[in-house]
């Protein structure tokens, strides 16, 4: 969700207002992608990157985040929307942390969409953490190394209860992936926008919707394989 800080320098703002209108932003998204059937939206709100920041900067996004958080359990709850964490959370300060676990509590039987805030996030981390984790189960005997595929690897991630990416969106012209689920997004489409996030609205977001549904998803194969497998299933 990058442009928050480029959207108050523009304004002659405190960064700290750039945030606080991506706040906005975040919660009308979060409603419409929910309304309209999306199942999973997976925001990265703070990468393990962030934490280098001044620390007032930190120190405020934190406690906007807790706010934020604390204000949106009822519009969850209204909205049947699971709420969920991927990340280092151990970084996190304790009442941030404390208000993430409640949240994630009072959700968590919540049937709609699933709403994932990426905090503390870090993609490299997370394979190093996965890697570790296959090599202490290989050396206790739980794992094989010839049970390791790319089927079993997932569930050493963060994301070990989500599927894989459809759609990666990032605003603001940046056009790259920074750290953000790489094994993931292995065959995620991609959808770059000069928008700053602060005014990503419910326009923006339909184009970038409409985008994607003119995008054909191979996997590796060709359009023919595509259009003949299809034909196959509606034999059937």
């Amino acid at each position: 969700m990058d442009g928050n800080g480029r959207w108050a320098k523009a304004r002659m703002l405190p960064r700290i207002m750039g945030h606080r209108k991506g706040v906005e932003t975040v919660r009308l998204i979060v409603e419409e992608c929910s309304k309209i059937g999306i199942g999973y939206l997976t925001l990265f709100a703070f990468s393990a990157e962030n934490w280098s920041r001044p620390k007032t900067e930190v120190r405020s996004l934190m406690t906007l985040l807790k706010k934020y958080i604390k204000m949106e359990v009822p519009r969850m709850m209204r909205n049947n929307i699971r709420f969920n964490i991927i990340g280092n959370r151990s970084d996190l300060p304790r009442d941030v942390a404390l208000g993430l676990d409640e949240a994630m509590n009072v959700t968590a039987a919540n049937s709609g969409m699933t709403l994932t805030l990426a905090l503390s996030y870090g993609s490299r981390q997370e394979l190093l953490q996965a890697a570790k984790g296959i090599a202490a189960d290989i050396r206790s005997g739980r794992l094989s190394a010839d049970d390791l595929t790319e089927a079993t690897f997932p569930e050493y991630l963060y994301t070990s209860s989500l599927p894989d990416p459809d759609l990666l969106v990032r605003t603001s012209g940046e056009m790259r992936i920074s750290n953000f689920l790489l094994w993931q997004l292995a065959y995620a489409e991609l959808y770059f926008t000069e928008i700053n996030w602060p005014d990503f609205n419910r326009d923006e977001l339909y184009k970038a919707l409409a985008d994607y549904q003119q995008r054909e998803r191979r996997f590796g194969l060709t359009s023919d394989q595509l259009k003949w497998g299809k034909s196959l299933n509606s034999g059937s």
